[in-house]
């Protein structure tokens, strides 16, 4: 009797193993990779490398994700911020290729690479199609404006004065491409004079009377500029109006009328629109990639975040992970005379 009932024996062991495979492959996917996702991050630090300086838009859109990202991740880790500026936040995305590929380490940077690395791919040497994108937080709202103390009201006035002084940070930031169109497509007489290692040192060269003005991200204006209408706007890179802002402002792609200078516009505005971004290497393990995508995404529809980011005036117009990756793809489909028009316009 007990060799007859061996075989069936046998046999129940090997269908409970197939019944837990084919229950393992019903599950959710986020069910089968949140343990592993919470053991690894448990007890971790992430450092978020941002590609630059304190004081800027940039800098606050990071540490504001720093203070909420990390509850979203199985297992909390905390989020370490290690500023990196130089080459146009190039070198951000350098020391993010140099670290460890396994989710411990992120960048946040200057979007305006996007477009440099499509048209000067010599100095930025990026496939930005090869990393893992957590998201975007928020378009970033540009304008460009002038000391009221200029006597320069409106657009009308830009365009006519003899000359207006710019400040210029490192090639590859996006307030150097913003002057670049004033003065290549709208015919600005602008000066710009180097030497500024990011957009809070141009503020202060403003409020000195050091240059005339800047491009900059609307969140970043300083509240008591517009309050004590110590600047006067100019114009709005971006089609959003967001609150606050004066609707009499003129939106840049409407000033063009030629068809071929608007989809130029369109090109090198695109950085801008995709705004604050976040990435990982590209050679991070797939289900960590997708834990951080799903705690960025859970972030920021927090309440708290939310709360938080009206507080200290940041606008939150967030993309996913997958709609970056799509509106990347896009940038670099972008036909080849487009990209050599836009190049000689931003270099210029």
């Amino acid at each position: 009797m007990l060799r007859s009932s061996s075989p069936d024996c046998g046999r129940l062991p090997a269908a409970a193993v197939a019944a837990v495979a084919l229950l393992a492959l019903a599950l959710p996917a986020a069910a089968q990779e949140t343990p592993s996702a919470q053991a690894f991050y448990a007890g971790k630090t992430i450092k978020l490398i941002v590609g630059l300086p304190p004081g800027g838009g940039a800098d606050a859109y990071a540490r504001l994700l720093q203070r909420h990202l990390g509850r979203h991740i199985p297992g909390a880790p905390s989020i370490l911020i290690q500023n990196m500026p130089g080459a146009g936040s190039l070198r951000s995305v350098m020391a993010l290729n140099a670290s460890p590929e396994d989710g411990t380490v992120m960048a946040h940077f200057s979007s305006a690479l996007l477009s440099e690395a499509i048209t000067a791919p010599e100095r930025v040497r990026v496939d930005f199609r090869n990393y893992a994108w957590l998201g975007n937080v928020s378009e970033d709202v540009r304008v460009c404006y002038l000391r009221s103390a200029s006597g320069i009201r409106t657009w009308h006035d830009m365009i006519t004065r003899n000359q207006v002084v710019f400040g210029a940070t490192a090639q590859g930031n996006a307030g150097n491409v913003d002057t670049a169109m004033l003065r290549n497509l709208f015919g600005v007489k602008l000066k710009q004079v180097s030497g500024y290692a990011g957009s809070a040192e141009k503020r202060l060269a403003v409020e000195k009377g050091e240059i005339d003005g800047d491009c900059g991200g609307w969140t970043s204006v300083p509240d008591d500029w517009l309050r004590d209408r110590k600047i006067n706007v100019m114009i709005r890179l971006s089609p959003t109006l967001v609150s606050g802002m004066d609707a009499a402002v003129p939106f840049g792609g409407d000033l063009l009328h030629d068809g071929s200078e608007r989809k130029i516009y369109d090109f090198l505005t695109a950085p801008e629109r995709l705004g604050r971004l976040f990435m990982v290497s590209g050679a991070v393990p797939a289900p960590r990639v997708a834990a951080l995508r799903t705690a960025f995404d859970a972030m920021v529809a927090d309440p708290v975040f939310l709360a938080e980011a009206e507080q200290v005036r940041l606008l939150v117009t967030p993309m996913t992970g997958a709609e970056v990756v799509q509106h990347v793809r896009e940038l670099y489909a972008t036909p080849a005379d487009l990209v050599t028009r836009a190049k000689a316009i931003a270099a210029e």
